[in-house]
């Protein structure tokens, strides 16, 4: 591998340390998101939800469009120069938030961020360099314990600092992610073997050509398309959740960043001591499920909750459904030659777009509708129901799959 032996842990540690540096900026800005809408467009809670939704939207959609050519592009080039560029537009996506004069800069903020600044896709890219069929699990198992860690404080932070103005989290956010990419363009060595490396297929570096490309993969096409409907369903947390704690609890940016910082932590404890026994024991398939079973669960509880305090208990249990990414995306990787690996992870980039672009509206306005004075009765706990009908989905799904591998 271009990488040394001696640098493969450096490479590691600077990919989990970007995406702890993405989840803490995404986070540090959720409790405040709400307040920041609200004071730009002199809205209602209700309003402010559906308007969330539809800036979410716009960075699903850039993010559906380029996913497939931003993975392409780490195939022909490199990991290095699209996971540092990845960075430096997520930065760029906070600063341009925090200095918004109008709703508009929202927008346009986000759509940058979705277009260049996922850095999911790059960075499972470079695991999936550094990682073999026996440790790809794990692998992508620390790269959600990074985001869970950073999801265990940048909340915390968010709700802190968000007290000294609605706009100070943005600008922190941004700095950080920015300062990252610096670092990174010192210290990261490119991961991908040169002989790996590939010309850009233009008719594959979009999601319809590339999803052409998967259905020949038979195996391939079914776990992707369970992989979507599980986003779809997990999606509901960055989607509404701010919103449904405020609506049905009444929590401030505070008490939303300390019930974000709770799942981090189950989601970090999790993914750093529980996934690599679980896929040892049962294997990928049988440990999706499992986590797939517990978020059902939890979504059904908590559509019904009235109580802060069970809802925090609630939270502190749906970390298990950690497991459930990382399995599906080894199995995936397993299937993917060395030199589509980031034209796999580009397209499950643009799945995770679809997803958020399904949560986005679909939750935020189901939110919307139930807490606004339309609704024949007041219910911010409908998205969850919905939550819960999508993992069942999902469950069924897989369980067919195991079926018919056993069979084969």
């Amino acid at each position: 591998m271009m990488v040394k032996p001696a640098n493969k842990k450096q490479s590691i540690n600077f990919i989990l340390l970007a995406v702890f540096i993405y989840s803490v900026g995404f986070g540090i800005i959720m409790p405040v998101l709400p307040d920041l809408i609200i004071e730009l467009e002199d809205v209602s809670i209700s309003e402010a939800t559906q308007l969330a939704g539809w800036i979410g939207a716009f960075y699903a959609i850039f993010q559906f469009l380029m996913g497939p050519l931003v993975g392409s592009l780490g195939d022909r080039y490199g990991r290095r120069p699209i996971f540092l560029i990845s960075l430096c537009a997520f930065g760029i996506d906070f600063l341009l938030m925090g200095l918004a004069p109008s709703i508009i800069w929202l927008f346009i903020g986000r759509s940058l961020a979705g277009g260049l600044g996922a850095i999911f896709g790059p960075a499972n890219a470079a695991m999936a360099d550094l990682s073999d069929d026996t440790d790809r699990a794990a692998s992508f198992g620390k790269v959600g314990a990074a985001f869970g860690i950073g999801f265990i404080i940048g909340p915390a932070i968010g709700g802190f600092i968000g007290e000294l103005g609605t706009r100070i989290p943005f600008f922190v956010a941004g700095s950080m992610a920015l300062a990252t990419s610096l670092y990174g363009y010192f210290i990261f060595p490119e991961t991908m073997e040169a002989d790996n490396k590939r010309p850009i297929i233009w008719r594959h570096a979009n999601p319809l050509g590339t999803l052409v490309k998967l259905i020949r993969e038979k195996k391939i096409i079914f776990i992707a398309g369970i992989y979507f409907i599980w986003l779809c369903a997990t999606n509901i947390y960055p989607a509404s959740w701010s919103f449904y704690a405020k609506a049905q609890f009444g929590w401030d940016r505070s008490m939303i960043g300390i019930s974000l910082t709770v799942v981090g932590i189950s989601m970090v404890i999790t993914q750093i001591f529980i996934i690599r026994h679980l896929v040892r024991i049962y294997g990928e398939y049988k440990t999706a499920i499992i986590g797939m079973s517990f978020a059902l669960i939890g979504f059904s509880i908590m559509s019904q909750i009235t109580s802060a305090t069970t809802a925090l208990i609630i939270s502190a249990a749906m970390g298990i459904q950690g497991v459930v990414m990382p399995s599906l995306n080894a199995m995936m990787s397993k299937l993917t030659s060395a030199k589509n690996q980031g034209e796999l992870q580009g397209f499950n980039g643009s799945m995770s777009a679809l997803a958020l672009l399904f949560s986005q509206l679909s939750y935020n306005s189901i939110l919307s509708y139930y807490t606004s004075d339309e609704a024949p009765f007041k219910y911010a706990g409908a998205p969850f129901v919905l939550a819960a009908i999508i993992t069942a989905s999902a469950i069924i799904l897989l369980l067919i799959i195991e079926k018919k591998s056993r069979a084969q």
